[in-house]
């Protein structure tokens, strides 16, 4: 049987964390090794991952991050593969047989991924149960077009959920983790990097149910877009083509990088702590420098001193 060690980096988390850990404790096609890296919580959150004994590891250390946490698990392995799980998502319970057996049939991948379900609260702010998605969850084959090497649609979209991806270990070992300078885009960061070295295959069945709420990191409005950034080192590094000769359009990787730009630019219009219509102005200006066809960003930028925000 396959050794799988699961790693959980988790910062008070009392309130989703034990149905994430009963999740990942249904899988049965594997030997598990589950590692909890409490990132210095100050809830309950350690007290509640310990009342499952024996079969979860909880260590606590000082809190420096989810990536800091990642590492950290990641060091603490000892399994022949890693999955990367967030302290609040749900694994439905076929997600590890099904992605052990396409490392069997495939054994040239580094990287099984799939789907995923976006878990979202109904209008009387309770999560649907992970029961009513077990359909999705079904095996559905392989996603030729995420399947292989990929580099080339890591360029696009962040594609790999971390949540549902199986990697060999030594995979991850070898990229040295993850960049704990990046707050915020440090999942694209990784994948692309492995990207680089490795084949990915991608299932299309849902095994993963990734949970939406207020407190999620990505929801920060930040000084910096570490997105943007993120997409143009790697293209000035690496190119618009993977190893096997795909490659994404110019035209296109231009626009989805204006793109990227102007929702920057449209997350500090909509306001909030750290919201700068200043910064919003220069994200509109260098998406359209990026992909002058794009006009939408000159209409932001018209609008930005006046007040506008975007109803989304």
């Amino acid at each position: 049987m396959s050794s799988v060690s699961v790693v959980i980096p988790t910062y008070n988390c009392s309130r989703y964390i034990s149905e994430t850990l009963n999740s990942i404790l249904r899988q049965g096609a594997a030997d598990l090794e589950i590692i909890v890296i409490d990132d210095g919580s100050t809830d309950d959150t350690c007290a509640i991952a310990r009342r499952f004994g024996d079969p979860v590891r909880v260590i606590e250390q000082s809190n420096a991050g989810v990536c800091a946490a990642r590492n950290h698990g990641i060091r603490e392995a000892h399994g022949e593969f890693i999955a990367l799980v967030d302290h609040d998502d749900y694994w439905q319970p076929n997600k590890l047989a099904n992605q052990l057996a396409a490392f069997a049939d495939h054994p040239q991948v580094d990287v099984v991924f799939t789907d995923f379900v976006w878990w979202r609260q109904d209008d009387a702010g309770a999560f649907p149960a992970p029961a009513d998605y077990l359909p999705r969850a079904a095996a559905q084959g392989v996603d030729g077009d995420f399947s292989g090497w990929i580099y080339h649609q890591m360029l696009l979209d962040s594609w790999v959920l971390t949540s549902t991806a199986l990697a060999r270990t030594a995979v991850v070992v070898a990229q040295a983790g993850f960049d704990e300078a990046l707050p915020y885009s440090e999942d694209w960061d990784f994948w692309l990097r492995v990207s680089r070295s490795s084949q990915f295959l991608k299932l299309r069945e849902a095994t993963t149910l990734y949970r939406q709420h207020s407190a999620q990191g990505s929801r920060v409005i930040r000084p910096i877009d570490y997105r943007t950034r993120l997409l143009e080192t790697a293209a000035e590094r690496w190119g618009l083509c993977s190893q096997d000769g795909r490659c994404v359009a110019a035209e296109r990787f231009r626009r989805q990088l204006a793109i990227y730009c102007a929702e920057f630019g449209l997350g500090h219009l909509k306001g909030g702590a750290g919201a700068s219509r200043a910064i919003a102005a220069r994200a509109f200006l260098k998406a359209w420098s990026i992909d002058r066809s794009y006009w939408r960003s000159l209409a932001y930028l018209a609008v930005t001193p006046f007040g506008w925000k975007p109803g989304w």
